[in-house]
């Protein structure tokens, strides 16, 4: 495979690693991304082990709780201004209010807001405002109380990140504490149990693949791995992570200060996931003053 300087770029972004090693990287994994990541990582070359955290897209998640419930949709549009403009933000407050009613987002399209099904309130909002917009997902929780929490908040109950916590016990104040933490830290999971194992099992390799470089035995990279392993856990897992309210105890050890048990968390960031056209502003005005 062909590797581009786009794509060469796009790894240095993600891992900070040196020009000549992100080529390499790509070269021997024939341009497959995520193993030319790893591949860094391996040889201490990457920086940063996450990948750059550019959206592509605009809009707003929104989220409403009621009693033991609460549902957070994300609606995309193009444009910022979009997601500062006043009708735009009332139309995702309805979206979400009809998703307290539905179980996914299909069933969202064709549920039914002022009378008319959420899909087609979205084609009309597209006609009236002349950009493209969509209903990308909606996700729900319930438990003994349901706490949430908007960050970079453009209206009541909408901005850029929603946070949802599911709990038993505590109270409301140190609910939204923790929907604080999860959307500063964006935890992997709530504990290892929920933690998927192909994500455990990559990083075991990864990190195994680590040690060896070391020319160590391998009775010595086994115990060295299991540290390792313990450590990475602590990083992702939403109740082994050191509370930002509180460093010195993990949430969960927190939560138990509270007198809460944290049964789950959803967190929806506008935009993440999807990869986003790099836009040259130059070349664009060019292009319009060339009548391109």
């Amino acid at each position: 495979m062909a590797i581009t300087a786009a794509m060469v770029k796009e790894l240095r972004e993600s891992t900070g690693a040196g020009m000549m090693d992100a080529k390499k990287a790509l070269t021997e994994n024939d341009g497959d991304m995520e193993a030319a990541v790893d591949w860094l990582r391996t040889k201490g070359l990457a920086k940063a082990a996450k990948k750059s955290g550019r959206t592509a897209a605009e809009g707003l998640v929104g989220v409403v709780v009621e009693g033991g419930k609460g549902v957070a949709v994300e609606v995309n549009s193009e444009t910022d201004f979009v997601a500062k403009n006043s009708e735009f933000q009332e139309m995702v407050s309805g979206i979400a209010q009809a998703a307290m009613g539905v179980s996914d987002v299909e069933a969202l399209k064709k549920a039914d807001l002022n009378g008319k099904p959420v899909e087609t309130v979205l084609t009309d909002a597209i006609a009236k405002i002349g950009e493209n917009m969509s209903l990308r997902r909606m996700a729900s929780l319930e438990g003994g109380s349901v706490v949430s929490y908007v960050h970079n908040a453009a209206a009541p109950g909408m901005g850029k990140i929603g946070v949802l916590v599911a709990m038993d016990g505590g109270d409301e104040a140190f609910g939204k504490q923790v929907a604080m933490h999860i959307a500063a830290v964006n935890p992997a999971s709530l504990s290892e149990a929920d933690l998927d194992p192909a994500v455990v099992e990559k990083e075991k390799n990864v990190q195994m693949d680590i040690a060896r470089e070391s020319g160590k035995p391998e009775q010595v990279i086994e115990k060295m791995i299991v540290g390792r392993m313990k450590k990475f856990m602590a990083e992702v897992t939403l109740l082994n992570q050191q509370f930002v309210v509180n460093p010195d105890l993990t949430v969960g050890a927190a939560a138990e200060e509270a007198g809460a048990t944290i049964t789950g968390f959803i967190r929806l960031e506008v935009g993440e996931g999807i990869e986003k056209k790099e836009e040259d502003f130059a070349a664009e005005v060019a292009k319009t003053a060339a009548g391109g």
